[in-house]
């Protein structure tokens, strides 16, 4: 059996879901290696090329289920205060 965390999401408060803790952790990680600190965003694609590389093999093979991870703990790390999005088009992300 799987250990699993629960995740938020900023755009539906108050309401948790649980996923699963290994592939979650090794996301937040990559994520926040990758993303710079204030006004200056990247955007999801770009987020997504800088966490590839970073991400173990054996939880993600190939990039498998990336993209889908990524805005999972987006999502959480924003509801969190972690992250924030900036009124650009595209959308761009910093950490706080």
């Amino acid at each position: 059996m799987t250990d699993k965390i629960d995740v938020e999401n900023i755009n539906t408060p108050g309401k948790t879901t649980r996923v699963d803790a290994a592939k979650y952790a090794a996301m937040k990680t990559a994520m926040l290696a990758v993303v710079p600190k204030g006004t200056t965003g990247l955007t999801a694609a770009q987020i997504k090329a800088g966490i590839l590389p970073l991400l173990p093999d054996d939880l993600f093979p190939a990039g498998a289920t990336a993209g889908w991870w990524l805005k999972c703990v987006q999502l959480d790390l924003e509801a969190k205060g972690v992250m924030m999005r900036h009124a650009t088009k595209p959308l761009t992300f910093s950490q706080v």
